[in-house]
């Protein structure tokens, strides 16, 4: 299963007493892919390092590096999709160039396009996604 992290959710899922902790743990259990443009991965640094302990932004960078579960995705096109919040169209352009399977995001933002026919990108929560995971092997 492939699948795009919105920031907010990467975010609440490293913390190791957030009831969220099951997606970053799938994750480095191998039960999803994470996809992640040059972009994502900028965003992610930016927001760890300044919500995070220190080091931490540079820990999960290595632990993306290293995973054979991350995939890095080459954004050829720029859908401009997402009105409310143009930044937020890096992760929509990345599920739609690499045939993501979920988008995770709790941001409202992203609800203009969860009724697009094309290109069709599959929007859930992290809550919803939690319960996803829970019913993997």
């Amino acid at each position: 299963m492939k699948v795009v992290l919105d920031t907010n959710v990467l975010l609440v899922a490293i913390g190791k007493k957030s009831r969220y902790r099951p997606i970053w743990l799938s994750f480095l259990s191998g039960h999803y892919q994470l996809i992640l443009s040059d972009e994502i991965l900028y965003e992610y640094m930016e927001v760890f390092k300044e919500h995070a302990v220190p080091g931490a932004a540079e820990t999960i960078l290595e632990i993306f590096a290293d995973s054979p579960d991350t995939i890095h995705q080459v954004i050829f096109y720029n859908w401009n999709a997402i009105t409310a919040d143009p930044d937020d169209n890096k992760f929509f352009d990345a599920a739609v160039a690499a045939n993501a399977d979920y988008l995770v995001t709790n941001d409202s933002h992203f609800n203009e396009v969860k009724t697009l026919s094309f290109p069709k990108v599959t929007i859930i929560s992290a809550d919803a996604f939690l319960n996803l995971l829970s019913t993997l092997p």
